[in-house]
């Protein structure tokens, strides 16, 4: 078989391989900024029936079969395990298939399913469910079905003899670069990058995220290594340990006396109103960060959600409606669905004014809990109406407060 690309596998053990691709220039990804590029992860296990877990986006799919020509002639492999039927990951599956001609592909019930809507294989693919198994030699892979984390294929495999749970979409992050393990990483960039994916990702099915994590000790799983279809491996106790721990405080989605404040402008009116609630958020006593749709993106409001118990949401009235880039991130929010914030809207307007009246029904749509009246500005503000703007800053901050308070108590 000829190869078009000259790149190397990278060990994870004696056995175990990388073979996945980097994609330094992606900076987009299920609609949220990828600044760091990502990867797409596959690995090649050596055993009696030489086995491939997950393959890669379709445009890589010679850098998969490079690296595994690397290790083995890809003829070889007997074993294709598809834990994710999204394209990022199965993308480059019937070309590998071809390539390879494995014995047998290996799917979950309904990655089956979908893996046939989206690619019609003339393979058939063998389906499994939690609690199956494959004997590799050495080696049994066991078979978790996560369903909806994030897509209703989802699974996870354990490889019994390297103790490496290969744990698909979970766990993971959209972070390329040159270094396989997170170890190698800068801390920071990884929990920010960690904390990104869950809450652009994974927030939605936060409670299949506490199902799996509660699940996890009943399979009695010795796991040395967690390996993600993105991002880097998790190798150390103590780093398994820390991104397990994170992913139970971040699905949990408690309270944080930190509040956002989300807005556009167009005059400046609604930016004057959005400084005047910073301060009064301030000096009720929690940390207010003002995000401005113009010089920020939606993913990275998603982000600062995570930490925030609440969403002071303002916008102008322009043609009749929010401004275009509020109507943008709150859509993206509500789908997120974040759970259990405050909040209150505001706005200013010239004749018609149905932006605060927009904002919140999105906020209702949200489920979040509003507080105090919605001020509507027309035109531009004074120092009585700001001072309005302040004391609905400093309101909902005293409410997040005792919204802590009551629940620390429980």
């Amino acid at each position: 078989m000829q190869n078009t690309e000259y790149l190397k596998a990278v060990p994870v053990t004696k056995n175990v391989y990388w073979v996945g691709a980097v994609d330094w220039s992606v900076t987009e990804f299920h609609g949220y900024k990828t600044e760091r590029g990502s990867t797409y992860n596959a690995y090649l296990v050596l055993d009696d029936k030489i086995t491939l877990i997950d393959t890669v986006k379709a445009p890589f799919k010679d850098h998969l079969l490079a690296r595994i020509a690397s290790v083995i002639d890809p003829e070889k492999i007997d074993y294709i395990i598809s834990n994710h039927a999204e394209p990022d990951h199965s993308g480059s599956l019937p070309d590998i298939i071809k390539a390879v001609k494995p014995e047998k592909v290996f799917a979950s019930i309904a990655g089956q399913k979908a893996l046939d809507a989206h690619y019609r294989l003339e393979q058939p693919i063998t389906p499994v469910k939690t609690g199956d198994e494959i004997h590799l030699g050495r080696n049994t892979v066991k078979f978790i079905e996560t369903k909806m984390l994030h897509w209703p294929d989802s699974m996870i495999s354990y490889l019994t003899d390297e103790k490496i749970l290969f744990s698909q979409d979970a766990f993971g992050m959209h972070l390329a670069g040159s270094s396989l393990f997170a170890d190698q990483y800068d801390p920071s960039i990884l929990e920010w990058e960690a904390k990104k994916y869950f809450a652009n990702i994974l927030l939605l099915y936060a409670e299949k995220a506490k199902q799996l994590l509660a699940a996890l000790p009943s399979y009695n799983l010795d796991i040395r290594m967690l390996a993600p279809d993105h991002g880097p491996i998790w190798r150390r106790p103590e780093d398994i340990a820390q991104i397990l721990q994170w992913y139970g405080h971040w699905a949990a989605q408690p309270l944080h006396p930190k509040a956002l404040v989300v807005f556009d402008t167009m005059w400046h009116s609604t930016e004057k109103m959005a400084y005047s609630i910073g301060d009064g958020l301030r000096d009720a006593g929690v940390t207010a960060e003002l995000i401005q749709m113009s010089a920020r993106d939606r993913s990275y409001v998603a982000t600062e959600v995570i930490d925030a118990g609440a969403i002071v949401v303002g916008s102008p009235t322009l043609n009749n409606n929010i401004f275009p880039s509020m109507a943008d991130v709150l859509t993206y929010l509500k789908g997120l669905r974040p759970q259990h914030r405050i909040g209150a809207a505001f706005g200013s307007y010239g004749w018609s004014g149905e932006a605060v009246k927009q904002l919140e029904e999105y906020l209702a749509a949200m489920n979040v809990e509003r507080v105090g009246e919605s001020i509507k500005q027309k035109y531009v503000p004074l120092a009585s109406d700001l001072e309005k703007c302040y004391q609905l800053g400093r309101q909902v901050g005293e409410a997040l407060l005792a919204k802590i308070a009551a629940e620390s108590a429980r």
